[in-house]
């Protein structure tokens, strides 16, 4: 038992440093199938040192060592194939060769025999590391074939059966245990590279997807330098590399601005494909002169057939007149927009008649009206303003908003969105962002207030 106990502590020195090998560049090479000279000669080097040490580290029994020589070579040939193997069969024979002793010829060659086996086994593979029982079952082969090389060329040979009587299960249970774990954490370790592999695959692929995101809402502001009459200004900032909230605005004619902001149910690549189907038909809709309850009624009953996802998305949808600053507008379960009035006053606009677009087939929306006088600003955002959370945990909520935009209330569109986007920010304090942050800010210039109803279609 102490024999056994003294060669799992050697052996688990051994272990230890072809861990540290493995974590190498060289070894990282070879795990991608580059053996080339400069690899092979590493390996050999490498595992015919672990093959001395191992028997260096042995215990002297019987005028013999009791060791886990044959450990090296058997690894260095299923890394690296017959001729590494051998390589370093070589090296830790050598070695024990010089040594001497009664167990001097079978020693010898069990040790080149066990890394050209590992080479052979890693041919028959085709390069393919062996599962850890596999390996294991080699090593305990492999030890048994030198217990037998002993009983056929030691002599004396009583002595010789004495020796593999005492050495042999401890020296087949400790090689058997050392190749098992190496081999345990070098499918460990290809197992992290592929993954990480994947992980690279699939950033790239977000990254992309998020340049297409990004690139079918508007980015270029002002998007109407020769249009003086009103100022519009949106930021989009995805809590993952892609994500569901939108924003869109478009001339539908000289006159007249349709603007929106929309907030997807979920996160990652499936709310943004969800949001991109959605922009489409919004704007499809909006192009038919349709009144802003009708084209969410058009859009809702779209997204709804074949929703199988079971996927929703909330939306604001306005649409200016711009020579009055005329507002008719529809709510599809989204936050309430904030109106800035030039006056300094600040208003929160009603609730209206809406459910999430894709909940409800054949739901009726409400529209409201109201107008912009000059210099008033109407504000839209998504949840990921007020439910910004910080570190402790305390959301942003309606009173920051709102503080925020009364110190912002006559700034510029571009001014206002950017402040209330640094203003989250500051509070976050570096925690995740959790949400999507989307913010867009319509100032009007000039125009004649129109009184304000709710109308039901």
């Amino acid at each position: 038992m102490e024999l056994l106990i003294t060669l799992i502590k050697n052996m688990s020195v051994i272990i230890v440093l072809a861990y540290v090998v493995t974590r190498s560049r060289v070894f990282t090479s070879i795990l991608k199938g580059e053996l080339d000279l400069k690899n092979q000669l590493c390996l050999i080097g490498v595992f015919g040192l672990f093959s001395i040490y191992g028997t260096l580290s042995g215990i002297q029994l019987l005028g013999a060592i009791a060791n886990i020589r044959d450990l090296g070579p058997m690894i260095a040939g299923l890394m690296g194939g017959p001729i590494v193997g051998l390589g370093a069969g070589l090296i830790g024979a050598a070695h024990r060769y010089f040594l001497g002793g009664m167990t001097v010829l079978p020693c010898t060659i069990s040790t080149v025999i066990a890394g050209l086996a590992g080479g052979m086994i890693f041919v028959l593979r085709r390069g393919q590391l062996p599962g850890v029982a596999f390996a294991a079952l080699f090593a305990a082969l492999m030890e048994s074939l030198h217990m037998g090389l002993t009983l056929l060329l030691a002599s004396p040979y009583q002595a010789a059966l004495a020796l593999v009587k005492q050495l042999s299960l401890p020296m087949v249970l400790a090689n058997s245990l050392g190749i098992g774990i190496f081999t345990f954490i070098v499918a460990n370790l290809i197992k992290e590279r592929e993954t990480e592999a994947v992980k690279k695959r699939i950033e790239g692929e977000l990254q992309v997807a998020r340049e297409i995101q990004m690139s079918i809402v508007p980015k270029i502001f002002p998007p109407f330098p020769n249009r003086k009459e009103f100022d519009i200004h949106a930021v989009l900032e995805p809590a993952r590399e892609v994500g569901g909230d939108l924003y869109d605005f478009f001339l539908l004619n000289e006159d007249t601005l349709c603007f929106l902001v929309g907030d997807v149910s979920g996160k990652g690549v499936p709310a943004s494909l969800f949001m991109a189907v959605t922009k489409t038909l919004l704007k499809a809709r909006a192009h038919e002169e349709l009144t802003p309850e009708q084209i969410l009624d058009a859009v809702n009953n779209e997204l709804c057939a074949d929703n199988d996802s079971a996927m929703f998305v909330t939306v604001f949808l306005g649409i200016l007149h711009i020579p009055s600053g005329h507002v008719k507008c529809s709510n599809a379960g989204h936050n309430r927009p904030f109106v800035l009035r030039a006056d300094g006053s600040l208003e929160k606009l009603p609730k209206m008649r809406g459910i999430a677009l894709g909940v409800m087939e054949g739901f009726s929306f409400a529209s409201y009206d109201f107008s912009l006088q000059r210099g008033d600003t109407i504000l839209l955002y998504t949840d990921g303003i007020n439910e910004a959370m910080n570190p402790a945990g305390e959301l942003f909520g309606e009173e920051r908003l709102e503080e925020i935009l009364k110190n912002n209330i006559n700034a510029a569109a571009a001014g206002l969105t950017r402040a209330l986007k640094d203003a989250v920010r500051d509070f976050a304090g570096g925690a995740e962002q959790s949400d999507d942050i989307t913010v867009m800010a319509l100032k009007w210039h000039q125009g004649t207030p129109l009184k304000c109803q709710e109308q039901h279609s």
